[in-house]
Parts: structure tokens; C-alpha cells; sequence
């Protein structure tokens, strides 16, 4: 590998120390050499390994689905891994994108905002994600211009090779020796051919020239076309989808042949043929019933198993680890697959409706629950935007429970509103989310409280009774400037609360009135301060805080039955969170919200049920998923 650059005198002496890292990180590359090849502290060459998946012929055909589940595979067998994902679009992060464009926004723990693929690697590898794993061109370009400013390159005209390549390099290299990872898991967005995405693919040829034979394996991710006219495969857009990466100098050492059937034997030859890869690397990812089903459809077809082999990794592996892991990925799959007792039909009331996408985690959190809960839900989606506000019990009829999800802009809140009203006002199970949490708020001032011209700034900057309200003051406190509370944050319990009994796991072991629980933000508005009291005397409980100030985070109705809830409302399940707990939920780790909901729902759905089935004593004691 060729070395780093090593500067003749010290550039960084006498400047901040801000700029020292720029100019670390930079490389010095003041001798007349075509490598540039900045190296993060502690790199050792050949400890870590990299798989790289591209896409050809055309996006969203599954790539973080597939690189996630082969992660896992690996992870599985005991080693250490970490996924990176690549954007080829200028914006600095996903924050500011349309959920129509682009899907669903996902916030990570350290509050960085990406697409919804690193919901997919979170909840596949039971793995929190930080601004490590998620890249864009923006990010890329500002950092080279910060060190160009800075001096960093100290004379030399900044190029995208080699200082934008050198960027990436660095990128994944550093990630590399942070996570101390075995493999770290390359996924470029989009496709070979995108313009956007040239700096990515030659950045990554150049990793492997420079790591050398054996540490980096590039898996092509294409597409094979069944034209029903035809009746037969055609492989020809795939051939020259690979033709486009093998002119960017990239030998594919895997093929994963996306397909609606099975890919036959004649089609796999043909890609073989024309891509230089040996036929049995040529494997068919056709559709399956569950994306749960594909870890365990790879470890057939022996995908796992060629690419241990190719990086060298067979003497890194944990027999037992895998067994134990195989082990509980199959019991979930076996629920997953297997025919349901109950069925429920639970609504969604959102303003993006019309993508499944803009509510990918939540969609997935209640696929979990359901699982779990040996149930099928029936998930429909309902446009607010659409949806007059009168009609909200007619919009809700034949529902066991319902969601309210986060959101911003004015559009179809009021229509929100009132379906939170009905919910209250009829006991059907209810779960509000951000903006969800905040309608819950409202809802409560103006019709038990009787505040009628209650409302939120954001949509009422002149409110009257402006009971959610953006608080400079509480912005300062969480040191935010004039952005939103982005990322985890501790949620204190209140003891005694349906909340406490949810997350009755997590807050086992913790002392007496100081449980909390974490959980990830994304919103600017909060319940005023001046509202708190008034809204608790007429029966509202918070029954989650910020642990010194007053925020509020999670508010409830007290279940029929409660201590000290007599002659204020009650409700069988009626929960909200300013957060968002869809981002939490993970296959074998259900979230506990969206489990209450279910379980509520099942109760409502199917009164006369094995109250063992729908396990009560989970919902008041443990928070756990039933066993067996």
C-alpha cells in the first residue's frame, strides 16, 4: 500500500486546534506524488476488510435490504461489523428532503438525519448507527473545502482525484478504526451509470489497489428483466449495467441477481459470461415472502461462505455465537411465517399516505408486534390531507386502534384533531407520535379542558391559548441554537403510569423516581410550560419528562381501574410520545409502544380471547413480548 504522505516540517504549528485536525486529516501532501493517502491514527493494513455493494440497471431494488442481511450473516459468525452508506446528493443530510422524494427521514442517536436504509441496517443488525455510517457529496465536498481554507493541502490545486477520492478513503477507514471493524459493509446509492456517484466507485477502486488483494470484495447488486410477453428472463440491461462498472475499473467479485423468479441456470451464465465472475458467484436474490427470510435464503446459496472466503475471515469466526444467533433469527422468522390467530385493523393518519416509504420504521415496528403477538394486522393508511374533519368517526370506523405520526406543516392537523378526538372520546387504542403527541395535546385543552381556541404556534403563530409552542428558552437549555431537538434524549418515567409499565424492562435495576428511558427526537415545538398545570388538573398525565426541565414527553390517560383516577378521563389505551419509538423497533426487540397498541387492539378486536394470548400481565408488569 503506498504510504501516507509525511510533510518535511509541520504545517499545523501555531493554529487552532481545529485547524490541526483539518490539516491532519489532510495528509500533507507537499511531495510530488500521485498518491494521496491520509491515514486515520491507528489504521493497521489487512485488520479490516471492506465488502462494496453497487447497484446497476435501476435504484430501489433492494440494496440496503441485501447488504444489511449479508452484514448480518457475518455478524452472526461473531465478527465486528460496520456499514457505511454513500450518497451521491449535495444535500448535507436527509433532513431537509420530501418524504414523497426520498422516503422516510431516520434519526440517529447522535441526532444526524439519513435515509431510511440506515433504519434498515439498525434493525437488521440490532445495532445503533452514528454520522460515521451515512455520507453524502455535500458532506464530502465541504470537508475538502474546510481543509483546502484551512491550508490543508498545502499549495497544491484540489482535485477530485485525489483529494475528494482521499476524502472518501479516509472516510471509510476512520469508521474502520472506531468500531474496530472486522468488515466494514459499502453501499452506494442509486446506480453505476449516476453521474453523482463517479468520485464514490473511483475512490473504492482505488481502496482496493491500495489495501491489496484479498481485503476488499465487490458485490454487484443487478436486475433481471421478465418481460410478461415474453415469458423468459432477459439479462441484456444487466450485462451492460456491469459493463458500466468494469469501465470504472471495477471486477466485480460477486453478482446478486435481483429477479421475480428464481434466476435460471441459462441467465446466470450469460451475466457470468459478459461480468468475468465465475458462474456459482452469480446468485439469485428473487423475491421472498419476508425480507426476514433472505439472511437464511444468502447462508444457502452460500453467499456468506464466499465472501469469508475471499477477505480471509474464516479464522476470525465464533461457532457458538453463530448458533446462538441462528438460533433466535429462526424463532422470529418461524413466528413471522407462521398462520396467525388474531387479526386486527389498525389506521395510520398521515399527510404522506400515498408512500408506504414516508413511514417505512413505523410500518416495520407494528410488522414486529404483530409477530410477536401471533397476529395479522391489517395497516391501513389514511390521507388527512383528504379527510374533512367532521368525518373523522367515519373515517375510523371498523378500526381496533390507530396511529398518529409525526409531521410538519399545517396540512390535515385539524382533521388529526379529531380523529385523536374519537379515539378519546370511544376508546379505541390510541398512539400519537411527535406531531401526534402534540394533537393529543390540543385535542385534550379544547374539549376537556375547554380551552375551543386552543392551538400550536406552528400552525397558529397569534394563538390565543397557545398550548404547544416553540420555547426559545428551552432551545437554549439543549443548546440547539435555532435548529430542532434532534437525536436520543432521556425520557424520566413517571412510577405507576402505563409508560413505567410498557418499559418495565428497560427500567428494571434503575433507582426509584430517576427511571428513564432513551429515545430519539425530531420536532421544535413542545408543550408550554404555562399549559402543564392546567392540563394535568383536568386529568392529563405526563407521565415522561426531560430529567431537569420542563418538557414534556410523554403524556398518557389513566386505564380504567387506576388509583386516584376517579372522576378524571379514562381510557383502555391512549399513549403518546414526542419522540419517535418506530425508530427504536427492532425485529427481536419490539417496540414497547407499538406492542401496548397491538396487544390493546387485539383485546378490542377479540374481547372474548385467552387473555394469556394478548398477555395483560406483560402490558402491567414486564413490557416483554409473550414467550413461545
Amino acid at each position: 500500500m503506498p504510504p501516507a504522505q509525511n510533510p518535511s516540517s509541520d504545517p499545523a504549528a501555531g493554529v487552532p486546534n481545529a485547524t490541526q485536525d483539518l490539516l491532519s486529516e489532510a495528509g500533507h501532501a507537499t511531495q510530488d506524488s500521485e498518491f494521496f493517502n491520509p491515514i486515520p491514527p491507528g489504521y493497521v493494513p489487512g485488520r479490516h476488510k471492506y465488502v462494496v455493494v453497487f447497484g446497476t440497471v435501476l435504484s430501489g431494488i433492494g440494496k440496503g435490504i441485501f447488504s444489511s442481511s449479508l452484514a448480518k450473516l457475518l455478524k452472526d459468525k461473531g465478527l465486528k461489523v460496520a456499514p457505511i452508506k454513500m450518497e451521491g446528493y449535495l444535500n448535507i443530510d436527509s433532513g431537509t428532503l420530501n418524504p414523497y422524494r426520498h422516503g422516510e427521514v431516520f434519526v440517529l442517536d447522535d441526532g444526524l438525519e439519513t435515509d431510511m436504509d440506515l433504519g434498515t441496517y439498525e434493525r437488521l443488525l440490532d445495532q445503533d448507527l452514528g454520522r460515521g455510517n451515512y455520507v453524502t457529496s455535500g458532506q464530502i465536498f465541504q470537508k475538502v473545502l474546510q481543509k483546502e481554507r484551512a491550508g490543508g493541502y498545502l499549495g497544491r490545486d484540489v482535485q477530485m482525484i485525489p483529494h475528494v477520492t482521499g476524502e472518501v478513503k479516509y472516510m471509510v477507514r476512520d469508521l474502520a478504526v472506531k468500531r474496530d471493524a472486522d468488515v466494514v459493509f459499502i453501499e452506494v446509492g442509486g446506480t453505476v451509470g449516476d453521474y453523482e456517484n463517479a468520485f464514490y466507485i473511483e475512490a473504492l477502486r482505488q481502496l482496493a489497489f491500495e489495501e491489496g488483494e484479498g481485503n476488499v470484495c465487490y458485490v454487484a447488486l443487478t436486475y433481471v428483466i421478465e418481460p410478461p410477453a415474453l415469458g423468459e428472463q432477459k439479462t441484456k440491461a444487466a450485462q451492460l449495467g456491469l459493463k458500466k462498472l468494469l469501465e470504472a475499473g471495477v471486477q466485480p467479485h460477486v453478482i446478486a441477481a435481483r429477479a421475480k423468479n428464481p434466476v435460471e441456470e441459462g441467465a446466470k451464465q450469460k451475466i457470468a459470461m459478459f461480468s468475468n465472475v465465475p458462474t456459482e458467484r452469480v446468485f439469485s436474490m428473487h423475491d421472498r415472502a419476508s425480507i426476514y427470510n433472505i439472511p437464511e435464503s444468502l447462508r444457502e446459496e452460500g453467499m456468506d461462505r464466499g465472501v469469508l472466503t475471499m477477505l480471509d475471515l474464516h479464522g476470525r469466526l465464533d461457532a457458538k455465537h453463530e448458533d446462538r444467533a441462528r438460533a433466535q433469527w429462526h424463532g422470529f422468522v418461524k413466528k413471522v411465517n407462521a398462520k396467525r390467530k388474531f387479526r386486527v385493523r389498525i389506521g395510520l393518519t398521515g399527510k404522506y399516505a400515498a408512500l408506504r416509504d414516508a413511514y417505512a420504521s413505523i410500518d416495520k415496528a407494528v410488522e414486529h408486534c404483530a409477530a410477536h403477538l401471533n397476529t395479522d394486522v391489517q395497516f391501513d393508511w389514511i390521507d388527512t390531507t383528504k379527510m374533512a374533519a367532521a368525518h373523522a368517526s367515519q373515517a375510523l370506523e371498523g378500526f381496533h386502534g390507530v396511529i398518529v405520526p409525526g409531521g410538519f406543516g399545517h396540512r390535515g392537523t385539524e382533521s388529526k384533531i379529531s380523529c385523536v378526538q374519537h379515539c378519546r372520546e370511544t376508546g379505541l387504542p390510541y398512539l400519537g407520535i411527535c406531531l401526534g403527541f402534540q394533537m393529543a395535546v390540543v385535542d385534550f385543552a379544547r374539549h376537556v379542558v375547554g380551552l375551543a381556541d386552543a392551538a400550536s404556534t406552528e400552525f397558529e403563530p397569534n394563538a390565543k391559548n397557545p398550548v404547544i409552542d416553540i420555547l426559545p428558552e428551552q432551545k437554549k437549555i439543549e443548546g440547539l441554537g435555532g435548529n430542532m431537538r434532534l437525536g436520543g434524549k432521556d425520557v424520566l418515567i413517571k412510577p405507576g403510569t402505563l409508560a413505567a409499565a410498557l418499559y418495565a424492562d428497560q427500567l428494571q435495576g434503575q433507582k426509584p423516581n430517576q427511571q428513564t428511558i432513551r429515545q430519539r427526537f425530531r420536532h421544535r415545538y413542545e408543550v408550554d410550560p404555562n399549559a402543564i398545570a392546567t392540563l394535568e388538573k383536568a386529568g392529563l398525565v405526563f407521565s415522561g419528562r426531560h430529567p431537569s426541565q420542563p418538557i414534556m414527553q410523554m403524556l398518557e390517560l389513566p386505564q380504567p381501574g387506576t388509583p386516584g383516577s376517579e372522576g378524571r378521563p379514562t381510557h383502555p389505551f391512549f399513549i403518546g410520545g414526542q419522540f419517535h419509538p418506530e425508530l427504536l423497533g427492532r425485529p427481536l426487540k419490539p417496540e414497547p409502544l407499538f406492542m401496548g397498541l397491538v396487544a390493546a387492539a387485539i383485546k378490542r378486536a377479540h374481547p372474548d380471547a385467552d387473555p394469556t394470548d394478548i398477555s395483560p400481565r406483560w402490558l402491567v408488569e414486564s413490557g416483554r413480548p409473550p414467550t413461545g
